[in-house]
């Protein structure tokens, strides 16, 4: 997969610039630190923090294991995602209306001293001292790294065993909602995008695409459960959604950015998806006079516009 390099004030920040340039969670990314601030004088720091990131690898349980286990209970295999997408759908909306960027909204954003994160347990000995300095964190770094690339054997499954099975698991849910629908794939590299086209698919979508974001998840790890390990990036969209959103939160983020050079004050977004927030991003990067951040956690994780 391919790696994005960031850099900014703290490792923390930088990886969290890294997530949102690969749009993706902190646990769906692996990250390499490869510089961090020193101390200076005074209580100053000196440097920058920057890191480099990658989508992480899908793995699963291997394939005996896993027959071992349907074995002694294939007759429950079916049943979680079959009800998972039975009761999440009789709350969702059945339609697949436009997308409209008045369901977005902002509230002022007002100035919070930054707060600092504390260590993680993890990054510190059992007895209470220290690690070695940054020469030590750099060659840890790099070896776990070299361990990882090198204990990692290559997936035998092709991207077009993965979209296919993709597209087998949405043909069955499309039928088990009662709608009809047409299901094509495309491939490029790793990336895999399925498309389903039809009618009465709202009830797949849901409210803010909600329930698309779980059929996609159930369908990634539908193909992992037939295949096994494989490194790809599936992506799903039912009746063109993600293509409408994805124009409407453009259109919202020129909006935004017009708002915020015009009075000066920031504006902190609704919170939203990884996916939605590396679209906004992407969008006020083209914007003169502003400059967007990302701030809290997920699912509460949300953008924060602010003039430059």
């Amino acid at each position: 997969m391919e790696w994005v390099e960031t850099t900014a004030k703290t490792v923390e920040a930088a990886k969290e610039a890294a997530l949102d340039r690969l749009g993706v969670a902190a646990d769906e990314a692996e990250f390499d630190v490869l510089d961090e601030p020193r101390p200076g004088l005074f209580g100053r720091t000196r440097g920058e923090g920057r890191v480099r990131a990658r989508v992480k690898p899908a793995h699963v349980r291997p394939k005996q294991e896993r027959r071992r286990r349907g074995a002694k209970s294939s007759s429950g295999d079916a049943t979680p995602s079959g009800s998972s997408a039975g009761s999440g759908s009789a709350t969702e909306h059945d339609s697949t209306d436009d997308v409209d960027a008045d369901e977005l909204t902002t509230q002022p954003s007002t100035d919070r001293a930054a707060t600092s994160t504390k260590p993680d347990a993890s990054s510190r000995p059992s007895n209470g001292r220290p690690r070695g300095g940054r020469d030590n964190d750099r060659t840890r770094n790099s070896q776990e790294k070299k361990m990882s690339n090198e204990e990692r054997e290559p997936s035998p499954v092709s991207p077009q065993e993965v979209g296919d099975a993709a597209v087998l698991f949405m043909d069955g849910l499309v039928a088990a909602f009662g709608s009809s629908g047409s299901t094509s794939l495309e491939v490029d590299g790793t990336e895999l995008d399925v498309q389903v086209d039809g009618e009465g698919l709202g009830l797949l979508v849901g409210p803010g695409g909600r329930t698309l974001n779980a059929v996609q998840d159930l369908a990634r790890v539908s193909a992992q459960r037939r295949l096994g390990d494989h490194e790809t990036r599936l992506r799903i969209d039912v009746a063109g959604y993600r293509a409408r959103r994805s124009e409407a939160l453009q259109r919202f983020a020129v909006d935004v950015a017009a708002s915020v050079r015009e009075s000066g004050t920031p504006r902190a977004l609704e919170p939203m998806n990884s996916a939605d927030r590396k679209v906004i991003h992407d969008a006020l990067n083209d914007e003169d006079g502003v400059e967007s951040r990302s701030e809290g956690d997920d699912p509460n994780r949300r953008i924060v516009v602010v003039p430059a």
